[in-house]
């Protein structure tokens, strides 16, 4: 996929559903509840349960979404991933020899970086965009807010600490996209297998994300 599809993709929808499951047909029911209500950009972190079999049994499932692996910590697990069809690629720290395998491989990755060297230096080693993380505990928008006047060349996913609540903030400061987790994906709704209240938390989302877009 090129940087201008990948691009394209997040402005489109807006926001990626993150999932981090402990059992893998917990991860399958999580993203099928996501998907269910129209989100269309789809995480699987690499220490949820078998990831790699995760993603390749998604890709089947859920044609229709872009399943992608996050967490991503060395080169090993990188190339897994791609292996297993991940259509894109997190990690939550800047890595220029991830940020290069995956531009040869063809696969956008989105390194986590919270500095604004950080930032740049992902950017230039060829990151597709670069995850601000974790954004709510340097200041939330403000911070993102901060950085758009130097870098607003630069689209950033704002990730760690975005909820249902503060989602669209983020995209009115100038996030191309949000990343979500434990909000989207209550442990408790989790543990009770309340996916339709899920499916739910996905819509609200997808309905205030439309709006902060055009505002």
């Amino acid at each position: 996929m090129s940087h201008p599809s990948w691009l394209t993709l997040l402005q489109q929808h807006r926001s990626i559903a993150v999932i981090r499951a402990s059992k893998q047909s917990q991860g399958l029911q999580m993203a099928q509840a996501v998907a269910a209500a129209g989100m269309r950009l789809i995480e699987i972190t690499w220490n949820s349960d078998r990831p790699c079999e995760l993603i390749r049994l998604l890709r089947l499932e859920l044609p229709s979404c872009i399943i992608g692996s996050g967490t991503l910590l060395n080169l090993e697990q990188l190339q897994q991933a791609i292996h297993a069809g991940a259509q894109f690629l997190f990690s939550p720290h800047v890595d220029t020899n991830l940020i290069e395998a995956a531009v040869a491989a063809g696969v956008p990755i989105v390194p986590g970086a919270l500095s604004p060297t950080e930032i740049v230096t992902a950017w230039e080693a060829g990151a597709a965009c670069v995850k601000v993380f974790p954004i709510q505990a340097v200041g939330g928008t403000s911070y993102l807010k901060a950085l758009q006047g130097p870098l607003g060349h630069i689209p950033l996913i704002p990730t760690g600490g975005v909820t249902l609540e503060n989602a669209q903030e983020f995209i009115q400061a100038g996030a191309i996209a949000v990343g979500l987790s434990g909000d989207l994906f209550p442990k408790s709704l989790v543990a009770a297998e309340d996916w339709r209240a899920i499916a739910q938390r996905a819509r609200t989302l997808k309905e205030q994300l439309a709006v902060a877009a055009k505002s």
